[in-house]
């Protein structure tokens, strides 16, 4: 096993020097347009809401899309209308040197070159809640990830990508603000249009919620309260990052209404699997990590969370949102740290107790004049219509 690992190690490095050496004298198609989502891991989040639109957009007629997805073939991933390429595969490096147009919403490796007459969307993928990159204020010796990277090496690989931008999507003007003083890039690159995977929230139908509940199986009949808990930086294994459930199952079900049951979905970073209990059979329904959880999102009557920036996209529906942080004094001192005064800012109470924040939502206690304070600063520009404006600045570069 340790063999093969090294094998692949090398052939990695010389797939990448070659990449390098060679990327330059690949012409640039252009109409030709890459989609990349959380490193390859699906078809998902804002680069899939920009894809569709533009798919159907008459300024991008006769383009091609290709998508870089992780083991396509094992998981059987159709995408109509666009190509699948194995994500680090030989043909994503020369898709990569090809292409007009990237749509990417994460950071890319420090390896990866981009032309001037590529065109690379950073569509990034959430409001922060925690402090990212250069805003990170710890200590210089502090390690990053499951590599165990320094402060600067972290820095610079965020600097690297951004020097490639063309354009950074920010959703709301605190984005537009902290991108600036986190990702160290100018005003003029960042486009202030909303996130296009949040369109679904503001245009679903009933249609749409019938059919999530039927693919999840969970019952019409009953209300649904969504946990969506994040990761923790310093929780992983060799593997990737992991995750210890802090919450009583068996409790919630004693305390939530019996019209109610509880979907768990994990952060898309955790690969470890939730053992569920068979007493929690029609109650707890565990989805996948890499699933899309905008889906899960219209379905919830209700949400409980800890650390996650998913209540900024889920406050867009003005449903309660419990904030469960049961490691807080932890969580805040020996990671990241947070931008918001979260006993003042966020659109929900702060529980430490899970008994006491169970019987809030059971009873319906929520107080939903934070929540419209928090949608007038943090969700203006999401009208249904952000992936039309992302395509109206990128179509000034066809």
């Amino acid at each position: 096993m340790k063999i093969l690992r090294y094998l692949k190690k090398i052939a990695g490095k010389l797939v990448r020097v070659g990449y390098k050496l060679t990327y330059r004298l690949i012409p640039v198609d252009p109409k030709l347009v890459i989609f990349i989502s959380f490193h390859g891991r699906g078809y998902s989040d804002n680069p899939k809401a920009i894809y569709e639109a533009m798919k159907a957009d008459p300024r991008f007629e006769g383009y091609r899309f290709i998508w870089f997805i992780k083991n396509h073939r094992k998981k059987d991933v159709k995408i109509p209308g666009a190509k699948i390429v194995e994500y680090f595969s030989i043909p994503y490096f020369y898709y990569l040197s090809r292409a007009k147009f990237w749509i990417i919403n994460c950071k890319m490796p420090t390896y990866i070159w981009k032309k001037p007459n590529q065109v690379y969307l950073q569509t990034w993928h959430g409001t922060p809640l925690k402090r990212l990159a250069h805003d990170i204020d710890v200590a210089k010796d502090t390690t990053f990830y499951r590599s165990g990277i320094s402060y600067d090496e972290m820095v610079k690989s965020y600097d690297i990508d951004v020097a490639r931008y063309n354009y950074m999507i920010s959703p709301n003007k605190f984005c537009t603000e902290v991108f600036q003083t986190s990702f160290g890039i100018n005003r003029e690159r960042l486009i202030e249009t909303g996130y296009p995977r949040n369109d679904f929230l503001s245009n679903y139908t009933n249609e749409d919620w019938m059919a999530i509940k039927r693919k999840y199986n969970i019952p019409l009949d009953k209300k649904v309260v969504l946990y969506a808990p994040t990761w923790r930086d310093n929780s992983y294994v060799a593997a990737g990052y992991t995750f210890e459930l802090q919450v009583d199952f068996l409790e919630w079900k004693k305390r939530l209404p019996e019209d109610t049951v509880v979907v768990f979905k994990p952060h898309y970073l955790i690969i470890n699997q939730y053992e569920k209990d068979t007493r929690l059979d029609g109650f707890l329904y565990s989805i996948p990590a890499s699933a899309e959880i905008s889906e899960l999102y219209i379905i919830a009557d209700a949400m409980v969370t800890d650390y996650s920036s998913v209540f900024f996209d889920y406050a867009i529906l003005r449903r309660p949102i419990y904030f469960y942080m049961y490691d807080l004094e932890e969580y805040a001192s020996d990671l990241r740290g947070f931008y918001l005064n979260i006993h003042q800012d966020l659109p929900g109470r702060i529980y430490r107790d899970e008994k006491e924040m169970l019987d809030a939502i059971g009873h319906g206690d929520y107080d939903y004049s934070a929540l419209e304070r928090f949608n007038a600063m943090f969700n203006n520009r999401e009208d249904g219509h952000a992936a039309r404006r992302v395509l109206d600045v990128l179509a000034k570069d066809r």
